[in-house]
């Protein structure tokens, strides 16, 4: 069952608080009404006397007050009768104006509230609109880290709503600081580190080229290479990792269909050296961004579904891209080995490994699929994986369509 939004909520406060007022105060007026109608009272016609009285002699006593009413049928009533007649009428005119007063009051109170509970809508709408840019702003930065940089900037008075967006904008100020920050000591780490690696790597090729080397020193400088090799991947990928949560500046029109080709050409050899076949489907599927990052995201695709590919039948990987609706898709499905659907979230974040392939020794750095969902979500897509049955995985990545 939805709930109930706090703009509806409040207007139901609101006109429910009226609608119990009105009910209150058409109670009192009826009271007062009912009791100032049955106030008695009577009609009397005093008797009058046209002889004077005679000089000496006591006058007779004058008649009582009497009550005359002239009914509908002309004739004149006096005494109970008349006194009926009038409680009759009375008790007519009552009841037609407490119906009146109750009939036409609830109907005006209807009214009313409708009107009251529609003001109040219209206000709690005004008022809760600056909770509504609160909301979908940290909506959009939880959506993708590169939206940090946008900020509420909330205009009015001096409220409580405006001291809530302003420290919204102090939070989250802070943490594209703190992002920024980590992003640029990994990025200069990484730079700093591939100067001692590169100079490595070339004193253990020149000593292992030596005339006089050793089949020993031969040996040792092949397991060397190797170390060094799954040292420079690794700060490739952390230098990628870091360039991809960066808000992209400047986009371009992309079509995946040709990323798609131009990256199972790449790895065809990779596939074949470990009997694995690339099965491509490059179907129309424009998008806009950063035609490199995309690469890469394609690419860590692919080559992560041929080495991870473990079936001793049929050892493939799918690589297709498409369009849905409003998305441009790139759905990347191998064979492998099962995935238990707890394991598969953990798989996105860096330098997790499956297994037993959490050795030193394992294959790649283990940032693969973290670059993959970052970089995606810097061009406002979302990635998705969901184990296969029979083994293997198969990951949706979903960006939006150039529709220019």
């Amino acid at each position: 069952m939805k709930r109930l939004t706090l703009r509806g909520r409040l207007t139901l406060i609101y006109g429910g608080l009226f609608m119990i007022a009105g009910v209150l105060l058409l109670g009192v007026i009826y009271v007062l009404f009912s009791n100032n109608l049955t106030g008695g009272y009577r009609v009397l016609v005093q008797g009058t006397y046209h002889n004077s009285p005679t000089p000496g002699v006591t006058p007779a006593p004058k008649p009582p007050n009497q009550l005359f009413v002239l009914n509908k049928d002309g004739d004149v009533l006096t005494g109970p009768g008349a006194e009926q007649v009038i409680q009759e009428q009375r008790e007519q005119v009552r009841q037609a104006a407490i119906k009146s007063l109750l009939t036409q009051g609830s109907i005006a109170l209807v009214v009313v509230g409708g009107l009251a509970a529609g003001f109040g809508w219209l206000v709690a709408g005004r008022v809760l609109a600056p909770l509504h840019r609160v909301t979908d702003t940290a909506r959009r930065i939880a959506a993708s880290p590169a939206a940090l940089h946008e900020r509420i900037a909330l205009r009015g008075p001096d409220d409580e709503v405006k001291n809530l967006a302003d420290a919204f904008d102090t939070m989250v100020e802070r943490l594209d600081h703190s992002f920024d920050g980590q992003r640029r000591f990994v990025a200069n780490a990484s730079h700093e580190l591939r100067t001692p690696l590169t100079l490595g790597r070339a004193l253990v090729e020149v000593a292992m080229h030596r005339r006089t080397a050793s089949a020993d020193v031969k040996e040792l400088g092949e397991s060397l290479l190797t170390i060094n090799a799954r040292h420079e991947q690794l700060i490739d990928g952390l230098l990628i990792l870091a360039d991809s949560e960066k808000q992209l500046t400047t986009v371009y029109p992309v079509n995946l269909a040709d990323i798609v080709n131009h990256v199972a050409g790449q790895l065809e050899h990779e596939a074949a050296a470990a009997g694995v076949e690339v099965i491509r489907g490059p179907g129309d599927a424009p998008t806009r961004g950063d035609a490199l990052l995309l690469e890469r995201l394609v690419h860590n695709l692919v080559e992560n579904g041929i080495r991870h590919n473990l079936s001793d039948v049929d050892r493939w990987v799918r690589v297709l891209s498409k369009t849905v609706g409003d998305r441009a898709e790139v759905v990347v499905t191998n064979t492998g080995p099962d995935i238990p659907p707890y394991e598969v979230e953990s798989l996105f974040k860096p330098f997790y490994r499956l297994g037993s392939e959490r050795l030193v020794t394992g294959k790649g750095a283990g940032l693969g699929l973290s670059i993959v969902r970052s970089v995606a979500e810097a061009h406002g897509g979302t990635v998705i994986a969901t184990p296969r049955q029979g083994g293997g995985l198969e990951i949706r990545v979903s960006l939006p369509v150039d529709a220019g």
